[in-house]
């Protein structure tokens, strides 16, 4: 079932307050999202059955569509009492959930304030986001063409559909090219982020980390900086310039797909994968796992 296509599978999606068939949760072609991606997501896993920080993102949904414009529907409660319900419904032990709230088709233009808000959860089987053999050795980043936009020109923090179709370019440019992943800079020339992850980078037994000033401060990344500082690592947050990725010892992306994945080169510069990544890869697949409290 992983490779079949997104709108033919079995199974059950959350849609608009109840669970309808996997094949009638459809959308109309004149839907205000798809041409003006008025659109707010989120991205959980699953980890034997539960859902790791339902509420975290939850929460999260409903902050991104204030910030787009809109409330939802459904409060917070709702939507975890929705996520589990999906999930139950699918029978998803390990998987991945995603939830969205989007404007509907009442009005087709910029404007829109009639338009419906529609919230749908749907969640699915899904492995690593990277391949097991790549998070041991390392992955490959390119540097991306396409900066991150700075926060008086895009709601950047919102999680919201239009700020990743320059991920997707910068993520298909570093596939063609052979790279796993692409590394962005920011509207300064200052590090940022990968595609679809926050980034670290180790120095002299340090953790150094970009401000999320102009991008998402991702539920993962905060996760791991509580367990970096819960192994007395300290924890730089700051503008960090390329220029300065060549003196760094070891690299890693955070993210709910990525989890903690090592990065052996980003464009010109190699890193080992070491003990305080390996630490922290641990560190977090214990705790997502159940296996230890935060």
């Amino acid at each position: 079932m992983a490779g079949a296509p997104f709108d033919d599978r079995d199974g059950f999606i959350w849609l608009d307050g109840q669970l309808v068939p996997w094949r009638d949760a459809r959308v109309h072609v004149l839907t205000h999202a798809l041409h003006y991606a008025s659109c707010v997501f989120e991205g959980e896993r699953v980890y034997g059955g539960t859902v790791f920080k339902l509420t975290e993102h939850s929460e999260r949904l409903e902050k991104s569509g204030k910030i787009l414009g809109f409330d939802l529907p459904y409060d917070v409660q709702a939507i975890d009492d929705a996520t589990r319900a999906v999930v139950e419904a699918n029978g998803i032990v390990d998987g991945y959930v995603r939830p969205l709230a989007w404007r509907g088709s009442e009005m087709m233009g910029v404007a829109a304030q009639a338009n419906k808000i529609h919230v749908a959860i749907a969640c699915w089987l899904w492995p690593s986001y990277f391949s097991p053999e790549a998070k041991l050795k390392g992955l490959r980043l390119t540097i991306a063409d396409w900066k991150r936009p700075a926060p008086d020109t895009a709601p950047t923090a919102s999680k919201a559909a239009g700020l990743y179709m320059i991920c997707t370019l910068s993520k298909h440019k570093a596939e063609a090219a052979g790279y796993d992943d692409a590394l962005m800079f920011d509207y300064r020339g200052q590090v940022a982020e990968a595609t679809g992850a926050n980034i670290f980078f180790v120095k002299d037994g340090q953790l150094h980390t970009p401000k999320p000033d102009c991008f998402l401060d991702g539920i993962t990344r905060r996760t791991v900086i509580d367990l970096a500082r819960q192994h007395r690592i300290d924890v730089i947050e700051r503008a960090i310039q390329p220029g300065e990725l060549e003196g760094f010892e070891q690299a890693f992306l955070t993210g709910t797909a990525a989890e903690v994945t090592p990065l052996s080169e980003i464009g010109p510069y190699n890193f080992e994968v070491g003990t305080i990544t390996k630490t922290l890869m641990t560190a977090y697949d214990d705790l997502v796992r159940g296996r230890v409290r935060e």
